[in-house]
């Protein structure tokens, strides 16, 4: 029974000191996004979720207006269609980057954020479907900002509804996971699924 109570004390007080890490991270978050949107005001790529061509037509409209921007679409619509796109819009196809990592919109920037820094990229244009705006922005304060890069939303029109806060939290909760270990929880092990249930049992905001 001692044994018992002894483990579940060192587990609680893992727990409370990961809340503290994470309280930690979200604070410091805000003053490297700031850092960075002082030191690069203005956009140095654009960056288009995927999940839809209408994003990639819009990005390649958004592109004309910003012929020195280099273009990132993050799993995106097969090569080929991609392509076609950028081609119809006379976007030189050097200037867009495919990438096919991605499985979700956490991963959509994990996967990425790496060789933004390796480009020395501080502020990007996010453009999405408006739908999906308000979870990829939680998501990019989170990944993209803990790592010093700073966004702009672009929103793309659509006629679906705003994604609900679930999703939103899931997501955010996914994101500060992998600025805690590298893993984004798209293939979590089950330990990693309990410990995860277990911190959030014992954070003081959730009833």
């Amino acid at each position: 029974m001692k044994g018992v109570y002894c483990c579940h004390k060192r587990y609680r007080f893992l727990g409370w000191v990961s809340v503290t890490l994470v309280l930690l991270l979200i604070g410091i978050i805000p003053l490297r996004l700031a850092i960075a949107q002082y030191q690069s005001p203005y956009p140095q790529a654009i960056l288009t979720l995927g999940g839809g061509r209408d994003r990639e037509r819009f990005t390649a409209q958004f592109a004309q207006t910003h012929p020195s921007l280099d273009i990132w679409v993050s799993s995106g619509s097969p090569p080929e269609v991609t392509y076609t796109i950028f081609q119809n819009a006379n976007i030189p196809i050097q200037r867009v980057h495919l990438d096919y990592r991605a499985v979700d919109t956490v991963t959509n920037f994990t996967s990425l954020v790496a060789d933004f820094k390796r480009h020395k990229i501080q502020h990007i244009y996010l453009i999405t479907s408006d739908y999906h705006i308000p979870r990829a922005k939680a998501i990019a304060t989170l990944v993209l900002g803990s790592q010093s890069i700073t966004f702009t939303p672009i929103s793309v029109p659509s006629n679906q509804p705003t994604e609900s806060w679930l999703r939103i939290l899931r997501d955010s909760i996914r994101a500060l996971l992998w600025i805690i270990t590298g893993h984004t929880g798209a293939t979590l092990k089950p330990q990693l699924i309990s410990y995860l249930s277990f911190v959030l049992r014992h954070l003081p905001f959730v009833i």
